[in-house]
C-alpha cells in the first residue's frame, strides 16, 4: 500500500511541478509544445507495450474488444461535454476561442488521468512498478498542467486558487493509482484485462484528440521527431524494465 501511494505521489506530482514552473517562468509554447508531443510518444508505447498487449494476453479477444471500445467511447462523450461546456463559457464571455479554456482542460486532465493512474496501480500487482509507465505519465502531465495554469492565469485566477486546484486533481490521480493497486489485485484476469483495455482506449482517443493535435497546432513539423522520441524512450525503458 506505501509504495502505491508514493509511485502515485511520483506521478502526480508532474502537475503540481508544471504549474508550478508555469506561475515563475513564460516558456514558449514551441517548447510545451515539444514535451506535450515527447508524451505523447511514450504514451503510445506503454500502450502498446504494458496495457493493450496485456489485457489481450489476460483476457482474450472478447474483454480485450469491449475495454478498448468502451474506453475510448466514454473519453469521447467525456470529452464533448468539455468541449460544448468551454463553448458555452467562452460565449458567454465573449471569447471567440473555447480550447483555451482553463476550467475545461483541468477537467479534462481528470478524465485522462484517472485511467491512467489504475492502470499505473496495476503494474505494481506483480510487485514491480511500470518504469516506462511512471515516466510517460509524468512527462505528459507536466506539459498539460502547464498549459492549462497559464489559460488559468489569462483568465485571472489568483496563483492560490491555481496551486489548490492542481493540488486536488494531484491528489485525486494519487487516489486512483492506490485504488488500482487495492482493487485490481482483488480480482481475476478478465476483469483486469477490461480495466486495462479500457485504460488503452479511453488514453489512445485522448492522444488522438487533444495531445498531438495541440503539439502540432504550436510546435509544427519537428513534434513528430520529439513524439519518435518518447516512444523510443518508452519502449527501450519498457524492454528494460521487463
Amino acid at each position: 500500500m506505501l509504495e502505491a501511494v508514493l509511485w502515485g505521489l511520483a506521478a502526480s506530482s508532474a502537475l503540481l511541478i508544471g504549474a508550478a514552473l508555469a506561475l515563475v517562468i513564460e516558456a514558449p509554447r514551441r517548447i510545451v509544445a515539444l514535451l506535450i508531443a515527447f508524451g505523447a510518444g511514450a504514451l503510445v508505447s506503454v500502450v502498446s507495450v504494458e496495457l493493450a498487449e496485456e489485457a489481450l494476453r489476460m483476457g482474450g479477444t472478447v474483454p480485450f474488444a469491449i475495454g478498448l471500445s468502451g474506453g475510448g467511447l466514454v473519453y469521447f462523450a467525456g470529452n464533448h461535454i468539455l468541449h460544448r461546456v468551454g463553448g458555452r463559457r467562452a460565449r458567454k464571455a465573449g471569447s471567440a476561442g473555447a480550447a483555451t479554456n482553463g476550467p475545461a482542460i483541468v477537467l479534462g486532465v481528470v478524465l485522462d488521468g484517472i485511467p491512467e493512474s489504475l492502470a499505473l496501480g496495476a503494474t505494481l500487482l506483480d510487485g514491480q512498478i511500470g518504469i516506462a509507465f511512471l515516466a510517460a505519465v509524468f512527462v505528459s502531465n507536466l506539459p498539460e498542467a502547464f498549459a492549462g495554469t497559464r489559460d488559468l492565469l489569462e483568465e485571472g485566477r489568483r496563483p492560490r486558487l491555481i496551486l489548490a486546484l492542481w493540488a486536488t486533481v494531484a491528489l485525486i490521480s494519487m487516489a486512483a493509482v492506490v485504488l488500482g493497486y487495492v482493487v485490481l489485485g482483488a480480482i481475476s484476469d478478465v476483469p483486469l484485462a477490461l480495466v486495462q483495455a479500457f485504460a488503452a482506449g479511453a488514453i489512445l482517443c485522448m492522444l488522438a484528440d487533444t495531445m498531438m493535435p495541440e503539439a502540432y497546432e504550436h510546435g509544427g513539423g519537428v513534434v513528430g521527431l520529439a513524439t519518435v522520441v518518447g516512444f523510443a524512450i518508452a519502449f527501450l525503458l519498457s524492454s528494460v524494465n521487463g
